[in-house]
């Protein structure tokens, strides 16, 4: 759970599924390019089974919902003295662009998850409610691990703030603008 299925036409980067309910359904669609092979052919029925093994549904976030993300990642981008430099909420996942930290990205990555899930259950519209086990923890709407390039360039810079910010648009949602976002400047 948590990252891109067997048979998905956008890939992964994943070497290995770690699930015997969806490894049986076929290995991941391994890509090594960050250009988006969405559109190659693959077997939709095997892709739509595999999702029906998930231990929860897909999560999709809702306008408000998006909302209440972007207010957990400016907590956490004060608390943390992140710089974010372009953000897009998508209603099935976030692009979040900062600036260098010293910081170790796996700790700049849980407190972001954990400052947006947290506003998410304090305004009570958290996706995963509905799902909280008996020993009520509630499962997190993220998936456990994330997708982090580097940056190494000022023109991977450009292509990286352009990516995010065309993000929504691309999704035929309206351009997002942040208060809190710092947009890039060379």
């Amino acid at each position: 759970y948590g990252f891109w299925l067997p048979n998905d036409p956008r890939g992964s980067w994943s070497d290995t599924i770690r699930s015997y309910e969806i490894a049986r359904f076929g290995p991941p669609t391994k890509v090594r390019t960050t250009r988006s092979v969405a559109a190659q052919p693959h077997d939709h029925a095997k892709r739509q089974a595999a999702k029906r093994t998930l231990n929860y549904p897909p999560v999709k976030f809702t306008g408000t919902q998006a909302l209440h993300l972007a207010q957990g990642f400016k907590l956490a981008c004060e608390e943390g003295a992140y710089r974010p430099l372009a953000l897009a909420v998508l209603p099935d996942h976030t692009h979040l662009l900062i600036a260098y930290h010293q910081r170790d990205i796996d700790q700049i990555a849980s407190h972001l998850k954990a400052r947006a899930t947290r506003a998410l259950s304090d305004a009570s519209i958290n996706p995963m409610t509905h799902y909280v086990s008996s020993s009520g923890r509630v499962p997190s709407p993220w998936a456990r691990k994330y997708w982090c390039p580097f940056i190494l360039s000022e023109n991977q810079m450009h292509i990286a703030v352009n990516y995010v910010n065309d993000n929504p648009v691309k999704a035929e949602l309206p351009r997002q603008r942040w208060s809190f976002v710092r947009p890039y400047k060379a």
